[in-house]
């Protein structure tokens, strides 16, 4: 596994583990409660951390077929 790809279990530990510690329903976050808020927060911020990881990847730029030799 790459160095790049643990920032892909980031959002997975927020999920798991935000909510023991940020479970109240004050304040509110755009009319929810603020674990609900968190939960869409961390989902939206998912997408931004899957982006990073895609960039920091160094594999999608080779071009190897199921064989791995290049063409």
């Amino acid at each position: 596994m790459r160095p790049a790809h643990l920032g892909a279990a980031l959002p997975i530990a927020a999920l798991l583990i935000g909510p023991l510690f940020l479970n109240r329903t004050e304040p509110f976050i755009l009319g929810m409660p603020f674990l609900l808020g968190f939960i869409t927060a961390t989902v939206l911020a998912t997408s931004l951390v899957m982006a990073g990881v895609y960039c920091l990847d160094n594999r999608r730029d080779t071009d190897d077929g199921p064989t791995g030799k290049k063409p």
